[in-house]
Parts: C-alpha cells; structure tokens; sequence
C-alpha cells in the first residue's frame, strides 16, 4: 500500500517524481535482499552459466559425468592446493571414479613458463577438461592452458593488444571455473593475463572461446580466506567497478551493473574480513562477478599503476589496486563530477561529492586493515621513475576518462610514496 500511495503522490506532483522515485527503489532494494535466502542454489546465465550459493560446489562432479569428463586437470595456486575444501573437492570427485590431476605450479603473478608446464601436465596424463579453481592466477593460467591445448602457435602470438585473437581459431576443452576469493571475477571473464618471464611485461590472451562453459560460485570456498586477503582481494572489485564506470565509450549496461556492485562491496566488504558472515561472503562474491562483467566497457589509470607494481615488486594485484585507488579517483575527478556524485549516492555517503568518494576510498582502506602509502608495501623512491615508464606502456590506461602521461604517473605514484 505505501508503494501505491507514493504512486500517485508522484503522478500529482511531477516535479517530486526524482525524489519519490528514488525512495521507491531504496525500499524495494532493502526488501529483496532482506529476503534472500543465500544458504538457496540458483542459476543465472551473464555472460555464461553461473550456478551460485552455498553448497554448490557439491554439484560438480555430477556434473562432469553428465558432460563426459572424467579426467580433469585441476588447476590452483600452491595454497589452495593445501586447503581443507580442495582436498574435499578432489575427494568427491574421486569417489565418482573421476580421475583427479592437480596442477598448482604458479605464481601469484602468472608467467608464460606456468602455462607451459600445465599444458605439458595435460597432455601427460591425457586429460579431457580443465577446472580453473582458486583466485584471479588460478583462473588466469588455466584459461590460458586451455588456450593453448588445440592452439600451437607461441603462446604470445595470441595477444590481444597485437590483434593474437584473430589466430584463435579451434575448440577449446572443457572449461568450467570455481571461484574461492571475491576480487578478480576472472570466472566470467573471457581473457588471461599472463607476463613475460623475463621482462615481467604483461600480454592479453582474449577470445570468446575462453569463457567458462559454467561457473560453480560458492560463498562457502571463501569463508576461511584470511582477512587480508579478503580485504585486498575486495578492493580488487571495488576498483573493478569503479574504474568501469567512469571508463570511456558507451556501456549503459556495464554502467549499471557497476553501479550495483560498488554498493554490495560497501555494504559487504567490512563484515567479510572482520566477521566472515555468510551474508556478506555471498554479496561480495556477486560484486566480484559483477565488477568483471562490467570492465568489458573498460578499466582505467588505477589498473595502470597496479600492475608495474605487481611486474617489478611482486605486490598482491588486490593489494597495488587498494593502495592506488584514492590517488587514481582523485587524479580523475576534474570533468566527472556528476559521475562521482552517482557513486557518493551508491556509497550512501552523507556528502554527494567527489572528495567525499576519495576521503571515502582513504578510510575504507584504513578499516580493512591496509595500507594507505605505497612506501608501506616497499617501494622506495628510486623505484618511481621505471614504475611510471611502465605504468605508461600499460594497456589499461588508454580506456581511463581523462588522458594520462608518463609525468602524470610518476606524480601518482609521489603523491602515494
């Protein structure tokens, strides 16, 4: 009945209709998601078949069998390897006669050497699919494994960025993804990026074919995740959808959806790394999904200066994104101010502006427990000058909304010191 009242409220009153309009989508939003059960399996399909909810991950092996696929080559990181619900994972499936391979010899930042070696594991033991199980390195290597098994060309010829998906030509096998952290959303995604292991310089495997055939999204497989990782991996999709909202070009749809996202990682992300209830779990891992659909539109300066950090430093991906992410939004707010007043709405912050959004960013880093400085993460003046010449090769910043130089980085990255 209130919804009915305000109805007419609105049709007597046009110029209240904004106001009255938003109220209406605030209450429905509150009463959808007071009544959702996350403990309840559903299926959705965007931009593939995604099972999600907790448990579900109890479907897989039934799933293999009912698409003939008994010898999967599992491909994780050396943690998950050890953990608790991947030896369950690999239990069940052997107790369906399914023959189990792990490959989970990869770095936290993937090299072309990880995807040799797991193509060679493939073809070894005659494996008939691949299961990418674990965070964005997982995903990323066992996509480009399946790249690679009907694709002989050097792995680097099928670099997007030098137009390597027009070689992309044959069947890929079976590919399915299980997610265990809510950051990168590579289970949806279609690319892998993957660097040199020599200059550490970072290619773009991309082509349709890479998409998963479904992905098994299970909150339960991240409710043991330590609070740092989930903190920094949370970051990772908040950067995720707000560098692809504000990208460049014309995405209505990945606007949207980024929007949405921003709002269940604000009101998730502090209860996943401090309390780890499933509520928040399950919100964070649909923002995780949702932040890689959306960056189809694009990503921007933050990516930039996250990935020489990850190239010459090492540094958690999640984590370089976390830190820079004040500074880049700061750097793009002149021109995008009504942008940023929509995301002060989707943060429900007090002050719709955009120095509300950044001192927002500042303080969100501050509770989850990371750095705010990247001289808290080791970098050290002297590493400024090759950091920028490489955040300037980066491929992301092209897509950033204001254009951004080589000086432009190096005096992010000072700011940041």
């Amino acid at each position: 009945m209130e919804y009915i009242i305000v109805y007419f409220l609105i049709v007597q009153n046009p110029e209240d209709a904004p106001r009255f309009r938003l109220t209406i989508l605030r209450r429905f939003r509150i009463f959808y998601l007071s009544m959702t059960d996350f403990n309840s399996i559903r299926q959705y399909n965007f931009p593939t078949i995604i099972r999600f909810g907790a448990g579900v991950i109890n479907e897989l092996p039934e799933y293999l069998l009912n698409n003939d696929c008994k010898k999967p080559l599992l491909v994780t990181d050396p943690t998950v390897q050890h953990l608790d619900f991947f030896t369950r994972i690999k239990n069940a499936l052997s107790a369906k006669a399914i023959s189990v391979e792990v490959f989970a010899n990869i770095h936290k930042n993937p090299v072309k050497s990880d995807v040799l070696n797991g193509k060679a594991a493939y073809e070894a033991t005659g494996r008939d699919s691949i299961i990418g199980i674990g965070g964005g390195a997982a995903m990323d290597v066992a996509r480009a494994i399946a790249l690679s098994i009907h694709h002989h060309r050097d792995l680097f010829d099928y670099d997007d960025l030098t137009g390597g998906d027009k070689y992309v030509t044959e069947a890929v096998p079976h590919f399915i993804t299980v997610p265990t952290t809510s950051g990168t959303g590579s289970e949806v995604g279609r690319s892998a990026i993957i660097s040199e292991d020599d200059t550490h310089r970072k290619r773009i495997l991309f082509s349709p074919k890479l998409l998963a055939k479904i992905v098994f999204a299970d909150p339960l497989l991240t409710m043991e995740l330590p609070p740092f990782i989930t903190a920094a991996t949370g970051m990772d999709a908040l950067t995720h959808n707000m560098e692809a909202f504000i990208a460049k070009g014309f995405h209505p749809m990945a606007e949207g959806i980024a929007l949405e996202g921003m709002r269940l990682i604000n009101e998730s992300i502090e209860a996943a790394v401090h309390q780890s209830t499933l509520e928040a779990r399950s919100k964070m891992m649909i923002a995780s999904l949702m932040g890689a659909v959306a960056f189809q539109k694009g990503l921007g300066v933050v990516h930039s200066l996250a990935h020489p950090l990850s190239s010459l430093l090492d540094t958690h991906h999640g984590l370089a994104n976390a830190v820079n992410l004040p500074y880049g939004m700061r750097f793009n707010v002149p021109g995008l101010e009504p942008a940023f007043k929509r995301m002060a709405d989707a943060f429900e912050l007090k002050d719709k502006n955009s120095d509300a959004v950044v001192q927002h960013l500042f303080q969100l880093n501050q509770k989850l427990g990371l750095p705010t400085q990247l001289r808290d993460i080791g970098v050290k003046p002297e590493h400024i000058e090759t950091l920028s010449a490489l955040a300037f090769a980066d491929f992301c910043h092209p897509n950033n909304p204001k254009p951004v130089s080589q000086a432009d980085f190096k005096q992010l990255y000072t700011e940041a010191l």
